[in-house]
């Protein structure tokens, strides 16, 4: 860290966290404002200003977006390793987003929905990755701080997802669903103009590009990337990918480009003994995260058709909006981030280790989806408004025992050549879980909910209790790192 970083703190952190603290916050307002309404517009009728679509094919769609943000974080984290360095790759990025929300806003019916949520996937997933491996430079690798910044971070993302769906989900419900994503790509320009004043305060280390790309390999590059194009639009308009078949491409591709990433980063000469053993020690954490997000992800597909159909939203003869929903969350989240932050620095080494609270954050996730057992069977406006403030409480304690842990980790446990790419990693999990929930969602329907939360929550316990079991052979795999 450089004499700035030392001498100035942000909440006892380095003062350039700030700045990366604030992009993504506005980043988050846009992103889940959006999101918060995307799933209504698809499958509202056109009489309420949807596109009515079959809920669904809305869901898989919701689901298949949702993957592909993260799926397109390998794209980012390539960028920043081969040309042009994370900080770079964050501007920019942000100006990608920015023009997938305008695109949402101003284009009618599907094109819209088409260009808008490409861009706006292609533009996330390069400032995801990047913007948390930036955070990551701003510590050493002894440093204590480490996890409570990135649980500091993790707030920035919260305030941001707090605050979002409840303006878009306003104005949809008062002027309709354009003005809600016009709202979005306002907070883009906001974090996007922030962050162009406080980028000159960050490490040098953050613009630094590990792994150059030679200059002899670029048209090699471009041809691939053109091509790729072309093969999609050829699949799109043959039908072969169609709105219902998305969450399945994108899990096959997601679990393809999965274990070529690791297949690339383990036979790679460039690390070392110990570097491998710590990758190797990120697949059973992999897996456990694959299945966290493809519950927790629900929020935005079975438990907003869950809200919109059975949920008792009226407030002393006030209905609150459907999106509000999706604010709960982000309230618990600002809350306990700041007790979880505490909880860490306090306890330094003596924290419990990785793997286990990524059992802990897998397990207490499916005790979230087996709180939903006591309402089934119910009719509209059968569930108090109050168990499922409970239930999403529940999401959020398993959410901080794993979401900034997991994005932590992965950077202690990269190697030097692929720093970048192994936050990729990361969100690799994160794109198939939610393209899974997308999925599942598919099956989601009041007939058989028993069984659908049940059995899904018993899986998640299961797999959560398999890797606290074997939490300390993962611990010896990681060569060091907690």
């Amino acid at each position: 860290m450089g004499t700035e970083q030392r001498s100035h703190t942000f909440f006892g952190q380095p003062w350039a966290l700030a700045h990366l603290f604030g992009v993504e916050m506005w980043e988050r307002f846009s992103f889940y404002g959006m999101q918060g309404i995307l799933l209504l517009y698809l499958y509202f009728s056109a009489a309420d200003g949807g596109l009515g679509i079959p809920k669904s094919d809305a869901a898989a769609i919701v689901g298949a977006y949702g993957g592909g943000v993260y799926l397109s974080t390998i794209l980012g984290a390539w960028v920043a390793d081969r040309l042009l360095g994370s900080e770079r790759v964050v501007f920019y990025s942000a100006i990608v987003i920015m023009l997938g929300h305008i695109s949402l806003a101003l284009l009618p019916g599907f094109v819209g929905v088409g260009v808008g949520l490409i861009l706006v996937a292609v533009g996330s997933g390069g400032l995801k990755a990047n913007a948390t491996s930036v955070v990551g430079t701003l510590y050493g690798p002894e440093d204590t701080r480490r996890d409570a910044g990135f649980s500091l971070f993790y707030l920035g993302i919260n305030l941001g997802a707090l605050v979002g769906p409840l303006l878009t989900g306003l104005l949809q419900q008062r002027i309709g669903f354009h003005y809600g994503f016009g709202l979005a790509a306002v907070g883009m320009a906001a974090g996007l103009v922030q962050y162009s004043f406080g980028r000159r305060r960050l490490p040098d280390e953050a613009r630094v590009v590990p792994n150059p790309l030679p200059r002899g390999r670029y048209p090699l590059w471009i041809g691939i990337a053109v091509a790729a194009v072309i093969v999609i639009v050829v699949l799109v308009l043959t039908g072969v990918i169609t709105a219902g078949r998305l969450a399945g491409i994108v899990i096959g591709v997601t679990i393809l480009a999965t274990i070529v990433y690791f297949a690339v980063i383990l036979s790679s000469r460039c690390i070392t003994s110990d570097e491998r053993h710590r990758v190797y020690s990120f697949i059973p954490l992999f897996v456990a995260s694959t299945a966290f997000w493809s519950l927790y992800q629900q929020q935005f597909t079975v438990v907003t058709i869950y809200s919109d159909e059975r949920l008792d939203r009226n407030i002393f003869g006030w209905v609150m909006p459907i999106p509000w929903v999706q604010s709960i969350n982000p309230v618990f989240i600002i809350i306990l981030s700041g007790v979880f932050a505490a909880l860490w620095t306090k306890l330094g080494r003596r924290q419990p280790t990785t793997p286990v609270k990524f059992g802990l954050g897998t397990g207490i996730m499916g005790v979230a989806f087996l709180l939903f057992l006591p309402f089934v069977g119910g009719g509209p406006n059968s569930t108090p408004l109050l168990g499922m403030v409970g239930i999403l409480f529940v999401f959020t304690v398993a959410e901080l025992l794993l979401s900034p842990v997991g994005l932590s980790v992965s950077t202690k446990l990269a190697p030097a050549v692929f720093r970048t790419q192994m936050v990729a990693l990361f969100f690799l999990s994160v794109a198939l879980g939610t393209a899974i929930s997308g999925q599942l969602a598919a099956l989601y329907s009041p007939k058989t909910e028993g069984v659908y939360f049940g059995v899904l929550g018993g899986i998640a316990i299961a797999l959560g209790i398999i890797l606290l079991a074997i939490s300390r052979w993962v611990l010896r795999l990681m060569r060091g790192v907690r």
